[in-house]
């Protein structure tokens, strides 16, 4: 099958959530263990990421000193963490193939998700990013742009526009790579948030497009059976935090949309996941997919996680 993995920030960074270099190479070594499985199976894999650590750190620089050389967009930003992230997977992955005694190409693209300019989160930007400062701090890194809200009893914090992914600008050239038999890392964090401009260029914009819809997306454009979405739970839990708490296993897409309106999922958390996998299954491109790194196999499988899927599809077991 042709599976499109999300791995999300947890599976960049350290159990304690540092996002040191040595924290960073040491977790995606370990996540290239159950997708080298996977490829040794027979899967053909497009591995999409989370870069919200790693963005984090490149804030705090451009924190640092605004008052010495301007702050790096995050465009830009985004871009550099592809490269980084891409790397540090593709070794991972070359390291993790070689000790199963087997061959397999890996390439990384730096890739762009095409966003519409007039989309309603430009002239509204709302998505907290980066770490709390100090109002003073905010001034130099104002006077060049970017929008503070305060946090009561916490400080000022960034907020930017959140876009939707429109279409994964890059996605054609990751699909003709697994054709080749390539293992493809591509989108990661989202992909680097462009806008088409009234002549036809392409410019990248300030923005942070969610990473869970445009994996999403993705999988829809190259063609993948099934969505995974790798997270730090085995399963979506509905009632979470109640003694009626229970996870969700095998679902239809409708059953799916009257979960996610009864539980109300967190816009900053499982929120977007559901409605990505939801929405992959709901286009009759395959099924879709949450679960933990470790599970994945067995979700891929039939045998655990929440997988959503059309109702003739369902497992003979639902």
């Amino acid at each position: 099958m042709r599976i499109v993995i999300a791995l999300g920030g947890n599976a960049m960074t350290s159990a304690d959530g540092r996002a040191t270099p040595a924290d960073q190479q040491s977790a995606i070594q370990q996540a290239a263990e159950p997708i080298a499985d996977l490829v040794l199976a027979g899967h053909d894999v497009l591995l999409t990421h989370g870069n919200g650590p790693q963005v984090g750190n490149l804030l705090v620089k451009n924190e640092l000193t605004a008052g010495h050389v301007p702050p790096v967009p995050l465009d830009w930003c985004g871009a550099q963490t592809q490269g980084t992230i891409g790397m540090l997977l593709l070794n991972a992955l070359d390291a993790a193939f070689a000790a199963r005694g087997m061959e397999r190409p890996t390439a990384a693209l730096v890739s762009r998700t095409l966003v519409d300019a007039q989309d309603p989160g430009f002239a509204n930007p709302t998505k907290p990013i980066g770490r709390y400062l100090t109002e003073e701090s905010t001034r130099p890194l104002v006077e060049q742009g970017q929008s503070f809200v305060e946090i009561a009893d916490r400080g000022w914090r960034r907020v930017v526009p959140s876009p939707a992914p429109i279409d994964c600008l890059d996605s054609a050239s990751a699909a003709q790579l697994m054709d080749a038999g390539f293992v493809v890392v591509c989108s990661g964090g989202g992909g680097i948030p462009t806008v088409r401009e009234a002549d036809g260029r392409l410019t990248g914009v300030e923005a942070v497009i969610d990473k869970d819809l445009t994996a999403g997306l993705i999988a829809q454009q190259v063609g993948a059976d099934i969505l995974v979405i790798a997270t730090d739970v085995d399963s979506v839990i509905a009632d979470w935090g109640t003694d009626r708490a229970r996870p969700i296993g095998e679902v239809t897409v409708d059953e799916m949309h009257q979960i996610a309106a009864e539980q109300g999922f967190a816009e900053g958390s499982m929120g977007p996941k559901v409605a990505a996998v939801t929405s992959f299954a709901e286009s009759g491109s395959g099924i879709g997919v949450i679960t933990s790194l470790t599970k994945i196999a067995h979700a891929v499988d039939g045998e655990a996680g929440t997988r959503v899927v059309p109702a003739s599809t369902l497992h003979p077991a639902h």
